[in-house]
């Protein structure tokens, strides 16, 4: 009987018990079970009789929502508003409030009654919601150099509290300045569910280098990470400051070429029709910005020029050069000379600019034009002369052929390498080529013919001594010498009669040349015997038998 009464006037007391000045504070989110904390949970269940939640309602009174009593598993809810639902108890004694929203933003009071104490824990719930992702909306179709313009507006709704939000330009905060960047901020919060709506509209003053730039809106908030809105660029309108003209063909530029003119200006948006001055000619073409010469010639180089239709002294000039590359060659295709002859070549060019002259004989390159004053045999051939300038190139041709009598340049003879035949080699000039004709017959070893000249071999085995014969002859003339052939036995004979001669000769040349020794040795020795008697005396003994052996020389 008296704990009942002690569990009675416990209960009263809670209900005038005054909440106590230190309150905690929790953050609940919205739309999830919120749990508050009883003590933070440090609830000892030694000797608890019960535990009861309340509330401070919005008029500030004190409402009940539920009790749990000691021993029991069931929690008595006692609220009759819309907590009546949605609060529950947990087992360390937290109240669970479902469906978190900002009506839940309000002071809820733990009370723990014991056999021994009475303990009050405030707890004040807090309730946050995260923005959704920043929109721009309300854009601009394009700004203007220079002008303050509209942007956009950036909008984050259903947050708590209201989230911040902030203009960026290539990830770089932009600051009210009141003069090119103005800012202007709003919130807004919604009747029923309490929460907070913010927009912030921009004004900017764009620069032809903001045609790159990319704006966002980020907005930040007391939970989760910044939020930024997707990139937005914008059109920036400015006047033309500068006209440019372009020449659209390929270079160099050649005589039948079409060239088109292309008249481009800086401004945004790009003007369309433009005035062309074609060689002190004014044409305007509308809604291009191209002009085409088609088939152009030399003449038609000078200066061009492009302007705004609406502003002349803004203009842009280009020179436009025609290549050109006149040549003439004479003489051109076959050429026929005699040998001997002069032959003038003559090369006349006209160009653009300074042109290239080779030339190439029969595919071989020259260092230059061989003089043609008296033409050889060797001259003769195929000449090939190409003239250019950049882009251009002519060749011109002639084929010159020399002709003449033939010449025997040389008839000579010699032994086979076996020693038994005689090879007899005829060499001649003509053109053209020559024939040739022997007198004897024999094997026709071998024939070249090359820049006039023709060689012809002959290999004989002459029984006896023979006079040769060779003719070289074409349609303009022929030419014939002689050359003697001896047997094999009468060139050994005359082998050997060379060779005594040869031996005879050397025999006389060794017996003159004692002889000169021995002249320079008396005459040495007739000086020295005029400087001492002694010297002279000898020299007179020596003379003796010198005669005495003479002597017996002539016996």
């Amino acid at each position: 009987m008296q704990s009942v009464i002690y569990l009675f006037v416990a209960f009263v007391a809670v209900d005038v018990f005054l909440p106590g000045s230190c309150v905690q504070t929790i953050i609940g989110l919205y739309g999830e079970t919120i749990e508050v904390p009883c003590n933070n949970g440090n609830i000892k269940p030694e000797g608890i009789i019960f535990t009861k939640w309340k509330y401070v309602k919005d008029d500030g009174s004190s409402g009940d929502l539920l009790v749990k009593q000691a021993g029991k598993e069931q929690e008595t809810v006692s609220a009759t508003d819309d907590y009546k639902s949605r609060v529950s108890i947990s087992a360390n004694s937290s109240l669970l409030i479902s469906q978190g929203s900002l009506t839940d933003q309000r002071v809820f009071t733990c009370i723990v009654v014991s056999l021994t104490n009475l303990v009050e824990y405030p707890v004040e719930v807090k309730v946050y919601k995260k923005p959704s992702t920043p929109v721009i909306k309300n854009k601009a179709k394009e700004l203007e150099n220079g002008k303050l313009t509209r942007l956009g507006e950036c909008v984050v709704e259903s947050a708590n509290p209201a989230a911040d939000l902030t203009w960026m330009k290539n990830n770089q905060s932009l600051v009210d300045d009141g003069k090119t960047v103005i800012i202007r901020s709003t919130v807004t919060k919604d009747p029923i569910t309490g929460l907070s709506s913010s927009s912030s509209s921009l004004e900017y003053m764009a620069r032809k280098e903001d045609v790159t730039s990319q704006f966002t809106c980020t907005a930040k908030h007391k939970i989760g990470l910044n939020q930024v809105s997707a990139p937005e660029t914008f059109p920036i309108h400015y006047p033309t400051e500068k006209v440019s003209l372009q020449v659209v063909s390929q270079s160099p530029i050649r005589e039948g070429d079409d060239v088109t003119l292309k008249c481009q200006a800086d401004g945004n948006p790009p003007p369309t029709s433009f005035n062309f001055n074609i060689k002190g000619k004014k044409v305007t073409v509308t809604d291009k910005n191209m002009y085409t010469l088609t088939g152009v010639t030399r003449d038609d180089s000078g200066v061009y020029k492009c302007s705004l239709l609406d502003n002349d002294v803004m203009e842009s000039t280009q020179i436009v050069t025609v290549s050109f590359l006149d040549v003439s060659l004479t003489p051109t295709g076959k050429v026929l000379k005699k040998f001997g002859e002069n032959l003038v070549v003559s090369l006349e060019k006209n160009a653009s600019n300074e042109a290239t002259v080779t030339w190439i004989k029969d595919n071989r390159k020259l260092d230059k034009l061989p003089d043609f004053s008296q033409l050889t045999y060797s001259d003769a051939g195929l000449y090939v002369c190409n003239v250019s300038i950049e882009g251009i190139r002519h060749s011109l041709s002639f084929e010159l052929t020399v002709e003449g009598v033939p010449k025997i340049t040389s008839l000579t003879k010699h032994r086979s390498y076996d020693g038994k035949h005689k090879v007899l080699t005829c060499e001649a000039e003509g053109s053209p080529k020559p024939d040739v004709q022997w007198s004897v017959n024999g094997t026709n070893d071998e024939m070249s013919y090359v820049n006039g000249k023709a060689t012809f071999k002959l290999t004989v085995v002459p029984s006896k001594n023979l006079t040769v014969n060779c003719l070289v002859t074409n349609k303009l003339g022929y030419d014939t010498e002689d050359i003697s052939v001896f047997s094999q036995k009468n060139e050994d004979g005359a082998e050997q009669a060379k060779v005594i001669v040869g031996v005879v000769v050397g025999l006389l040349l060794a017996a003159a040349l004692v002889g000169l020794i021995y002249c320079l040795y008396i005459k040495k020795t007739r000086q020295g015997s005029w400087k001492t008697g002694e010297k002279e005396a000898g020299t007179s003994e020596e003379s003796k038998k010198l005669e005495e052996n003479n002597h017996k020389a002539d016996v």
